[in-house]
């Protein structure tokens, strides 16, 4: 087995936040991809996962919002939506007080997959804490969003 290098300076790679964030990020994501492949056809992204999931909490939105509510850019969920658009996930109309805004709402489809989405989420969440106690779950969870 490779010996890990020792930095004479003092500094660890593998003690530094952003490296060990990424790392748990790429845990995740593949425990993500594991658990929600099947949920359609073609997969579902992570993000369309949010965007599905604040659609529902929120109800009809603009798609400005649905990305501020998301943390997604104006680009990024642009994409999103089109793409459960054309999953069929979604239905687009005009706002009728200012035309030049889209009102998003879940078709049929959409909110049929929403309790799904809940239990998969719940059991993606599982399975990313699961070296944890649940006490220690949720002080990273504190910790993490005070973060933000």
């Amino acid at each position: 087995m490779a010996q890990e290098p020792q930095y004479t300076d003092g500094y660890q790679l593998d003690d530094q936040i952003g490296y060990v964030l990424r790392l748990i990020t790429q845990r995740h994501t593949a425990i993500f991809q594991e658990c929600a492949q099947g949920i359609l056809p073609g997969g579902l992204t992570p993000t369309q996962f949010s965007a599905l999931l604040r659609i529902h909490s929120v109800g009809t939105c603009s798609q400005n919002r649905l990305g501020r509510m998301a943390a997604m850019d104006v680009a990024t969920i642009k994409g999103v939506v089109d793409r459960l658009k054309r999953k069929g996930l979604i239905e687009l109309a005009p706002d009728p007080e200012d035309r030049r805004r889209t009102k998003i709402t879940l078709s049929e489809t959409g909110e049929a997959l929403i309790p799904l989405l809940k239990q998969t989420g719940t059991q993606i969440t599982a399975e990313t804490l699961k070296s944890l106690s649940d006490a220690e779950a949720e002080q990273l969870m504190i910790l993490l969003k005070k973060m933000l």
